[in-house]
């Protein structure tokens, strides 16, 4: 359906908590390496519970390895400052949503070759700096999944 992409992630409750995302949306998770966390980390599988063995989760030697295994994929990034809300997209099935770390977002030399088009922004207050990555994450992919009617879900 669609694949979510964590550059470098540092912080695991937020990774956990993506992971259970991804279960329940059937979204694809892509860390890109280096990790900020060992993936048996306590609090990685605590705040995943038992979602883990329901998510698919690649971890990538770096972007250019998660690239390459998403080649055809139309790759979206969401930082902060960009001039396009993500309510704005127009979402396809297999679009790959690219987030930078907890610390300090995504490398302007990776926004550079993604291209001003395809970077997307979450509406803040303007005197916030930032959402936590989890709750990013959850925005953006039930935008995208909300575009195509929900597929795949159950229930109503």
């Amino acid at each position: 359906m669609f694949h979510i992409l964590l550059f470098e992630p540092r912080i695991p409750p937020n990774t956990g908590n993506i992971i259970r995302l991804c279960a329940n949306t059937g979204a694809a998770l892509h860390l890109i390496s280096p990790l900020g966390f060992d993936l048996d980390d306590k609090k990685l599988r605590r705040s995943g519970l038992d979602y883990h063995d329901l998510a698919a989760v690649r971890v990538h030697a770096g972007f250019d390895a998660c690239r390459a295994a998403l080649a055809g994929a139309r790759l979206l990034a969401v930082e902060t400052g960009a001039s396009r809300r993500y309510t704005e997209m127009r979402f396809r099935a297999g679009d790959a949503l690219l987030f930078g770390p907890e610390t300090g977002g995504l490398p302007a030399e990776l926004l550079g070759r993604i291209g001003p088009d395809n970077v997307l922004a979450i509406p803040m207050q303007t005197a916030s700096r930032s959402l936590n990555l989890s709750n990013a994450v959850a925005l953006v992919i039930y935008e995208a999944w909300r575009q195509l009617d929900f597929a795949g879900a159950g229930g109503p």
